[in-house]
């Protein structure tokens, strides 16, 4: 008989450590008498592979061997075989289970928005504090022309004075930030090249171009009283008022768009607690306009002759206090700017002195100082709203939250809405 070979070897190896394994195990039946014993050494080796391996492998060749192959190779490997057949199955049939609601659902954490690759979502707006400024300003000289026209029309001089004289110096001062913004005057006679509907930045151009020179005017005319009578100056001075009067209406015809168009200014761009507030930030300045104009008269007029102030202070308060509600209720996640932070103590502390100039301007209209605080709270709060407007938006563009998780949840809501009901949700079989 020829020798067995290393394959031979190998086999008879492999078949003596399974049968170790299972003369291990109390629960396996013993061994048959005509399987050759095993030396301690391979016994230690059988041992500890039968320690390290499953109870199914050994299971499955002690429950085939003692087959009929010489020296029950074919035994061991048909063994062998079939234990990695059943523990393969085993395990595909546990991963599938798994995955079909029987395992531990793995979840992605939640992702935290800083930054993409350094650098921010969404580049924040360039504007510093000269823009608020600017927001102020422009406001406050809309403000004053309408003060100016309901004293020139109802016959209140000192109203339409003051009116006047605190519309050319805001609109003065609305010049001297705008063009510290833009770097050189001649970036804004460039502006003037195009006039562009579509463009807030083009049509404020405009509206300021035309607004300015009928304010100058009208406040020019102010002058008329102290000029001589005779002569040369006196023709000015008798030419003065009429002109005055034509510039003032149309100073205040124009007042509106200077008011409200810095608004849409904001809201047309990608700031996302500006852009959102487009319905509101209008609204906004159009009643910071109305207030600070009142303070003026307030402050300016003796009591008798600020009827018109009080009124203004009125509607301007209201329109006001609505639209800082609005934005600060209906943005959901983007009104968190315009609540948290120096920009919610900016804004809580406008209302607060609205309510107040209000308050004073109705509850003391016979008493001059009263008054004036009252005009001083209406001007003090005008400023804060826009420096807080101003600085929400700022907030906002810095948190790429305020930029990101609206963006999904647009998205989110527009793959809702484009889902099909569910009788139409498979197509008919043809």
């Amino acid at each position: 008989m020829t020798p067995p070979g290393p394959v031979g070897d190998r086999f008879r190896r492999f078949r003596e450590r399974l049968a170790a394994e299972g003369a291990d195990r109390p629960d396996r039946p013993p061994l048959s008498a005509d399987q050759p014993p095993l030396s301690d050494d391979r016994s230690n080796a059988a041992s500890g592979a039968a320690a390290t391996r499953g109870p199914q492998v050994a299971s499955g060749a002690a429950a085939t061997s003692g087959g009929d192959h010489p020296n029950g190779s074919g035994t061991a490997a048909s063994s062998r075989r079939g234990d990695l057949t059943a523990r393969r199955s085993t395990e595909a049939g546990g991963r599938r289970g798994r995955r079909r609601g029987g395992g531990e659902e793995l979840r992605v954490p939640e992702a935290e928005f800083t930054s993409y690759y350094g650098r921010p979502v969404l580049k924040g707006p360039v504007w510093k504090w000269d823009i608020a400024a600017y927001l102020f300003t422009g406001g406050l000289a809309a403000g004053s022309s309408l003060l100016a026209a309901g004293g020139q029309l109802t016959g209140r001089p000192a109203l339409r004075r003051a009116g006047r004289v605190t519309a050319l110096a805001a609109v003065s001062a609305s010049a001297v930030f705008l063009v510290k913004d833009l770097g050189r005057p001649a970036r804004f006679h460039h502006m003037l090249r195009v006039a562009k509907p579509t463009s807030p930045m083009s049509m404020g151009t405009w509206i300021l171009t035309a607004y300015g020179p009928a304010a100058g005017v009208a406040a020019i005319a102010e002058a008329a009283g102290v000029l001589p009578r005779h002569g040369l100056l006196g023709l000015a001075g008798r030419a003065l008022p009429p002109i005055g009067h034509a510039a003032g209406l149309l100073a205040a015809g124009t007042a509106p768009a200077l008011a409200t168009y810095t608004g849409v200014l904001l809201a047309d761009t990608a700031v996302p607690s500006w852009h959102e507030a487009y319905p509101e930030l209008p609204v906004i300045f159009a009643g910071s306009a109305l207030a600070s104009g009142a303070g003026v008269g307030l402050l300016a007029a003796p009591p008798a002759q600020a009827g018109p102030a009080r009124r203004m202070a009125v509607a301007g308060a209201a329109l006001e206090l609505y639209g800082a509600h609005r934005v600060e209720t209906r943005l959901g996640l983007l009104s968190e700017p315009y609540r948290l932070g120096r920009p919610g103590r900016l804004l809580r502390a406008g209302r607060l002195l609205t309510a107040g100039g209000v308050a004073g301007a109705l509850l003391g209209r016979r008493s001059r100082v009263v008054g004036a605080l009252s005009g001083t709270a209406l001007l003090a709060a005008s400023v804060l709203t826009r420096f807080g407007i101003f600085y929400g938006g700022v907030a906002s563009a810095r948190d790429p939250r305020y930029t990101v998780v609206p963006q999904r949840e647009r998205v989110e809501a527009r793959r809702t809405a484009m889902d099909l009901p569910a009788d139409r949700a498979v197509p008919p079989a043809v």
